[in-house]
């Protein structure tokens, strides 16, 4: 099975997620996508975002509308509330799904330039190949440079421009996708009282409101990480 690990607070998950799993799963032949909610994601602590029990429930409704579309607890908040890294994610992942499966770590280009800063990031580099979803304008010969000079084969197949071969996996650039919508921008335009529809599924903006999610006087719904 081919298997991308989609990560992220999904703080709410938008139709951009989607868009982004969409053409990770055409292009690569994925049989699944797991929509990974962060429990505590160690480059947010201090920030304030929902409750996972709400973010997984939509992430849970959001992943109804495609057969191939995975919610998924691997990264479930712990008892004891310490940080989750993705090399422990994936490395759980190995694990669960066994060496038949083919994993792939999905990330946005923001998110992938910011890679040196994560927790054995050489590691997860060597472990999963990766998917750069890479938004229209965004600059991607920065890309390549993310990865440390050891881990890179010698030479690029130059029939294969949107593929940066490692040593022991493969960094592929997902190019056309267009997300012109941030969870920020959602949050905010809940806030001030204005309409979410098209930016996040259907069932997702009817649970936002029933739940009275991002609304101001709904702030005990928030928890300080």
């Amino acid at each position: 099975m081919n298997i991308a690990l989609f990560g992220g607070t999904f703080d709410p998950v938008h139709t951009g997620h989607l868009e982004a799993a969409k053409a990770a799963a055409g292009k690569f032949q994925l049989d699944q996508v797991l929509f990974i909610p962060a429990g505590n994601p160690p480059h947010k602590r201090g920030d304030h975002f929902t409750l996972f029990p709400h973010r997984f429930a939509m992430v849970a409704l959001a992943c109804a509308e495609d057969r191939r579309f995975v919610p998924s607890l691997l990264e479930a908040p712990t008892p004891d509330g310490r940080p989750q890294y993705s090399i422990a994610t994936a490395r759980k992942a190995k694990t669960v799904f066994g060496p038949k499966a083919h994993l792939y770590f999905l990330i946005g280009v923001d998110a992938f330039l910011d890679l040196p800063h994560w927790k054995d990031y050489r590691r997860l580099l060597d472990l999963v190949d990766f998917i750069v979803v890479s938004r229209p304008g965004s600059s991607n010969d920065k890309i390549p440079k993310v990865v440390p000079e050891e881990l890179l084969r010698p030479s690029q197949p130059a029939d294969q421009p949107d593929t940066v071969p490692l040593k022991r996996s493969t960094l592929s650039i997902l190019r056309g996708v267009e997300a012109p919508v941030a969870s920020r921008d959602i949050r905010e335009a809940i806030r001030a009282g204005q309409g979410v529809s098209g930016l996040v599924p259907p069932l997702v903006e009817q649970y936002i409101l029933k739940a009275g999610l991002y609304a101001p006087r709904r702030g005990r719904r928030y928890l300080r990480r």
